[in-house]
């Protein structure tokens, strides 16, 4: 009876790269959150005042016609939820094992996440 050796070009790869996309988002998610803050402190230490208008100009403010601080409010909340997505999700990946409990909680995690981003964009554009 022959072996079949399963190694080199052979081999059964099963879950290669699985995480590579996640790995990237996370790094990328990551950068722009860290982006946004510092233009946050900045937008922060160089406000005139800590009064209701100079809060809104900091969430408001325009760039040749484009309302770039709403903009980049969002863009950072809906990285910031899709970090969490990632993270979240490998928590119950990796820990629930039931799968109807761990599907449960996924979904309660993404109509979470979801209702967090409609509530922050209404809340952010409507101003």
């Amino acid at each position: 009876m022959k072996t079949v050796e399963k190694i080199g070009p052979k081999r059964l790869v099963v879950g290669a790269h699985y995480g590579t996309m996640e790995y990237l988002v996370q790094r990328m998610t990551a950068i722009i959150m860290a982006v946004y803050t510092l233009v946050l402190l900045v937008g922060i230490l160089t406000m005139s005042g800590f009064t209701y208008a100079g809060w809104k100009n900091l969430f408001t403010f325009t760039w040749l016609m484009m309302p770039l601080g709403q903009i980049l409010a969002t863009l950072a909340m809906i990285s910031l939820a899709w970090h969490a997505w990632i993270g979240i999700r490998d928590i119950w990946m990796d820990y629930v094992k039931p799968v109807g409990l761990r599907l449960f909680l996924m979904v309660l995690t993404i109509l979470w996440l979801v209702g967090s981003i409609v509530y922050f964009v209404h809340t952010l554009w409507r101003v």
